[in-house]
């Protein structure tokens, strides 16, 4: 009987006060997020230029995702040599072609097929591989194009975005010196710097693919400017040239 009245007590006050406080705050406080993640800070600046394409594209033969895991901004970053990386959802055995291009020089600065059949997962385009160099201001521009007709290269299936290596304080060099590396992701994405935070969480990842956290920290930038979830599972590959 006692426990009925208190059944019927707690009842009556939901029904008029709503429920008391204690269960209240267990009801509207929001979950704690499992992983600590990179806030990615854009450019005040509104640098021009982007991601180009990327979405579901492909033919009877080969339907996949294609994506350049850039901004829809200029992405910054303060290396000479960073890694830039697409993620395509489905393995292809179409041919597939890599192009960096610098505003300034009338032929591209690399134009090369990659190795076929090309796996799903996350790439890496390595600069250093191909001895690539930036130059601080300039806005180089890549692409990734799948080439599903070498007759007809409007049916190209591209995507690409743009990189500008900056110059950075003093002050920002030291703190990225001084910095655990687990930690830099975080470093870099507040300063603005995207091609450096996704690479050194990629690198996180490499080093440690079996990381739940490294994953969840890289999904979190992508979705941050718009970039759809990356299969996770399928691993990361650096990308072979021939």
């Amino acid at each position: 009987m006692k426990a009925m009245k208190q059944a019927a007590m707690l009842l009556l006050t939901v029904v008029l006060g709503g429920l008391p406080s204690h269960l209240a705050a267990q009801q509207t406080q929001p979950a704690a997020p499992s992983v600590a993640v990179p806030v990615y800070k854009p450019p005040l600046r509104g640098a021009p230029g982007g991601r180009v394409g990327g979405g579901t594209r492909g033919t009877p033969r080969d339907m996949f995702m294609l994506t350049a895991l850039a901004p829809d901004h200029s992405g910054l970053t303060m290396q000479e040599q960073p890694p830039l990386f697409w993620f395509i959802s489905g393995s292809t055995s179409f041919p597939v072609e890599l192009t960096i291009t610098d505003p300034r020089a009338p032929r591209p600065l690399v134009e090369t097929r990659l190795t076929s059949p090309v796996p799903a997962g996350v790439h890496a385009i390595r600069l250093a591989d191909h001895g690539v160099r930036l130059a601080p201001g300039v806005q180089y521009r890549w692409f990734v194009a799948v080439v599903p007709d070498q007759g007809r290269r409007s049916r190209d299936i591209l995507a690409g975005g743009t990189i500008e290596r900056i110059d950075v304080p003093d002050a920002l060099r030291s703190r990225v010196e001084t910095t655990p590396r687990e930690q830099l992701p975080f470093v870099y994405a507040e300063a603005g710097l995207w091609y450096d935070a996704l690479a050194t969480v990629s690198e996180l990842i490499e080093r440690a693919p079996g990381s739940r956290e490294h994953r969840q920290q890289r999904s979190a930038l992508l979705s941050q400017v718009g970039l759809p979830l990356v299969d996770e599972g399928s691993g990361d590959k650096p990308v072979p040239t021939r």
